[in-house]
């Protein structure tokens, strides 16, 4: 068990350290916002990582006023990034014992390709601007001036044509969507919803760049076992002929 998830501050001590009542930490635990483990007794214990998620949870809410359905989709998104992260590090490690020494040549990675650049056709197609304003405004049912303010927010970066007219992507729209529910069904203030727009961002950007890598890793095992298959086929061939 990693030392940060080792269960040991129980409840009160927990509150002390990220300066909240006791009962707050239960409502959190209620809304499944912070899972903390039990003794035999009973006894709620937080680890040191449960303590850094309620900091979180403190800043979301008290310095940027992030509701909880907010917080929520927040806390979902850094779990699914610390998630990600632990799968990569266990696929890379099992990749890296096979490797072994040989491993030495490979330590730089390749560089990430830039924007834009060894992407799959559907991909580029809900990339391309083709939506104007109104048109992306009525397809997700918001008013052009919202888009704007969007904009102004940096939740959305529409393209501009050489006469500046806005032109919004497929991926724009979808962006836009899930602004919408962010906002009129969960509440979410704009704070929280640039919070987690710059989360899910971040994880597509990780999950490409820990799928290169460990693509590239699967791809210098393959070459280094090429060699001994090779030699394993020789061996055969030399034995056949001697009988």
């Amino acid at each position: 068990m990693d030392k940060k998830d080792r269960p040991v501050y129980i409840i009160s001590v927990a509150a002390e350290l990220v300066d909240m009542h006791p009962q707050t930490l239960r409502l959190y635990e209620r809304k499944g916002l912070i899972q903390p483990k039990r003794s035999g007794g009973k006894t709620r214990l937080y680890s040191e990582r449960d303590v850094e998620k309620l900091r979180e949870i403190r800043r979301l809410t008290q310095e940027l006023g992030v509701n909880l359905a907010g917080v929520e989709e927040i806390m979902k998104l850094r779990d699914e990034l610390w998630a990600l992260e632990q799968r990569f590090r266990e696929e890379a490690e099992r990749l890296k014992q096979e490797l072994g020494e040989k491993l030495e040549a490979l330590k730089t990675p390749p560089a990430l390709p830039p924007p834009g650049e060894s992407k799959s056709k559907k991909t580029d197609d809900k990339e391309r601007p083709v939506y104007i304003i109104s048109v992306a405004a009525e397809l997700v049912g918001m008013h052009p001036q919202t888009l704007r303010l969007y904009e102004r927010e940096g939740l959305v970066t529409p393209s501009r044509t050489s006469g500046k007219t806005r032109l919004y992507s497929e991926r724009d729209v979808e962006k836009l969507r899930e602004i919408r529910r962010l906002t009129q069904e969960l509440g979410v203030n704009l704070a929280g919803v640039e919070e987690i727009i710059r989360l899910r961002d971040e994880l597509d950007i990780q999950q490409n760049r820990l799928e290169s890598e460990i693509a590239r890793l699967r791809l210098a095992l393959l070459r280094e076992l090429k060699p001994e298959k090779s030699d394993q086929s020789d061996q055969k061939k030399a034995k056949s002929s001697a009988g």
